[in-house]
């Protein structure tokens, strides 16, 4: 009966590691009138590339679609990443190591803090982007 309660409670603290899913949906970036999709992509590189992401582009002649791709140890993380100079989602994509469940749309509660952090640091680089004439920071 011991080894049965035991079994039932690390299973039960097992469960707790994941977590739904979090999707960026059309979050605002506080960009000047005249940015461009350049840009706005290279501010998103410079984002990610800070957290460990790697980005590349979908399709190399379509821009406002990236692939970001967060290897931690044996885990890694890939979303789609859509932008154009006013908003930008995030979406799962693949992972591995991770827990995913596509039935329930779980995953382990470390990714949603990676994307979080990858939303409010695209954010805060956007934020900086020039007008006009003018140079990024």
């Amino acid at each position: 009966l011991r080894i049965a309660a035991s079994m039932l409670l690390i299973a039960a603290l097992a469960g707790c590691r994941t977590s739904e899913v979090y999707n960026v949906q059309q979050a605002s970036l506080s960009t000047p009138p005249a940015a461009e999709m350049r840009q706005v992509e290279n501010a998103i590189r410079r984002a990610a590339g800070g957290l460990g992401w790697q980005i590349k582009r979908a399709d190399p002649q379509q821009p406002g679609h990236l692939i970001g791709r967060l290897p931690i140890r044996s885990h890694v993380a890939v979303v789609d990443i859509r932008h154009n100079t006013e908003t930008f989602w995030i979406s799962y994509k693949d992972s591995t190591n991770l827990d995913y469940d596509s039935e329930e749309g779980k995953i382990h509660s470390n990714y949603n803090g990676w994307i979080q952090n990858l939303r409010e640091a695209i954010v805060r680089e956007a934020s900086g982007i020039a007008p006009a004439g003018g140079t990024s920071t």
